[in-house]
């Protein structure tokens, strides 16, 4: 019984100090900096052996789900300010992002190999947010045509003239929905929806009826006590999907890889 009030108050600290952090964000932005540290650590926090333990112990506990949501909603916001925080200073010249993406695309080239994007590639990214560093990287790295989908119009936006300030222009596209290019989706290669987009469901079945079978759609997600960073995935697959691999690691998300069944 310990162990859950100690999951309890960790996870309720930790939303305190991140909605704190971000109203002090709005009032100083050299707070930003605080808040970036603190989004940070929740790495650490999701991936420490004791918080596991007490998860899979306790992690059904209502009060435990309820204040775990609560975590979630902070934390996404927080990640959503901070990345137009950081758009906005790479367009007044305060934030070299060429350089960003470079450091960056160390760590996801690995990935990107294995999903084998490359010059050929058309990709979908679903969720791309305001500083589209992912997708940006994918182009950087591989010289790939990215289609980046924001519901968030201001988003959309900043990801346009982060593009533009890199260079990538002529690589990156964006929209506020797939529809918009319909025939970008039909031929894409690739489908990448961000562990942030909250209907994962709702996003499977509009691509059901765009994709062709050969496309690979690459979902991440994370359930249990990474669901504190980002929305989970609990869906049976239907007839419509079929699961190529499922990748868990000791990352910020895990990734599902699907395919549409060729009915």
């Amino acid at each position: 019984m310990k162990e859950r009030f100690q999951l309890l108050l960790s996870l309720k600290v930790t939303e305190y100090e991140i909605n704190e952090l971000s109203k002090f964000a709005k009032e100083c932005d050299e707070c930003y900096e605080l808040l970036k540290v603190k989004l940070d650590s929740l790495h650490h926090f999701m991936t420490d052996p004791i918080n596991l333990h007490r998860w899979q112990e306790w992690g059904k506990d209502k009060d435990i789900l309820s204040l775990s949501e609560k975590l979630r909603e902070a934390s996404v916001q927080a990640l959503c300010e901070m990345e137009k925080y950081q758009s906005v200073r790479t367009c007044n010249h305060q934030l070299n992002a060429s350089e960003y993406i470079t450091t960056l695309s160390q760590t996801v080239k690995h990935e990107l190999d294995e999903l084998h994007i490359n010059e050929n590639s058309k990709v979908l990214f679903i969720g791309s947010g305001a500083f589209p560093i992912s997708a940006l990287t994918i182009a950087s790295e591989k010289n790939a045509e990215v289609h980046c989908i924001d519901i968030d119009e201001e988003a959309v936006e900043m990801g346009r003239k982060v593009s533009l300030i890199t260079g990538l222009q002529d690589n990156v596209r964006f929209s506020n929905s797939v529809r918009n290019d319909l025939h970008f989706a039909h031929n894409t290669t690739h489908v990448l929806i961000a562990s942030l987009v909250r209907n994962k469901r709702e996003v499977l079945n509009e691509l059901k009826d765009i994709l062709q079978p050969h496309t690979k759609v690459i979902l991440r997600y994370g359930n249990g006590l990474k669901s504190i960073f980002n929305y989970p995935l609990e869906m049976n697959l239907t007839k419509d999907w079929e699961l190529q691999s499922v990748k868990r690691t000791d990352g910020i998300y895990d990734t599902m890889v699907l395919a549409k069944v060729n009915a």
